[in-house]
């Protein structure tokens, strides 16, 4: 971020807009291989020209491995049964479709969620470790918030209570003042101000959004503005 606006001569920014996860277009061609409502290529790179693809890390990954993508970026509690179906499966032939991966997965979650495939969690696992998500969204974080002039506004909508939580904990952790031990004689208002102010409480999506756009079901919307202190 910090790059691409420096070689257009920008050094400051009066808001900053992350909308996280992948938009719509991803999800509804089958040959970017991130939904299993279509059968296509098991890719999941949002950048198809870089990186290794879901299929190719499938492919090399021990069981233990997938297991912990599974249950860490999927919050799937039948991790280690998916882990061991898609080993079982890539021995008979390798996994290189979407549809494919779905129905391995289909049979080793036992039950699921009215309304909610139970390969969901596991293409969302692979997805975010494929593209990295979490690390690129804690690398980007800061450089909005450094890019921002007083006044500015940093946004950021998830769809992930993982990402959720690393969204919540840096404006927290970024509007607080510093704390000192008790007895120190210096006054709340002597503190240095904390680089960010947050704006209300989080939003997220209502009935009649739902209604007319499911897939702002899960989003979440939290704000802050920057102030005049030192990040």
């Amino acid at each position: 971020m910090t790059e691409a606006l420096a070689a257009r001569g920008v050094t400051r920014v009066s808001g900053v807009l992350l909308d996280l996860g992948v938009s719509s277009p991803q999800l509804d061609e089958p040959e970017r291989g991130f939904s299993f409502a279509a059968d296509g290529p098991l890719d999941m790179r949002m950048d198809p020209t870089r990186g290794e693809s879901a299929a190719d890390w499938l492919d090399r990954a021990t069981e233990e491995e997938i297991r912990e993508v599974v249950k860490t970026y999927g919050e799937e509690r039948f991790a280690q049964s998916v882990a061991g179906a898609i080993v079982a499966a890539r021995g008979r032939e390798p996994i290189r479709r979407t549809r494919q991966l779905a129905e391995v997965v289909g049979r080793a979650v036992r039950t699921r969620e009215p309304g909610k495939h139970p390969a969901t969690r596991t293409f969302q696992a692979l997805r975010i470790h494929v593209n990295q998500e979490l690390a690129q969204l804690e690398m980007t974080l800061p450089q909005a918030l450094s890019l921002l002039e007083p006044g500015g506004r940093l946004a950021v909508i998830s769809f992930h209570s993982l990402e959720d939580r690393i969204v919540k904990n840096f404006l927290r952790e970024h509007s607080t003042a510093d704390r000192l031990p008790r007895g120190v004689p210096v006054r709340a208002a002597d503190l240095p101000v904390p680089p960010l102010a947050l704006v209300g409480k989080a939003i997220r999506a209502s009935e009649a959004e739902v209604a007319a756009n499911p897939r702002a079901r899960s989003a979440v919307l939290r704000v802050a503005e920057r102030t005049e202190g030192r990040a």
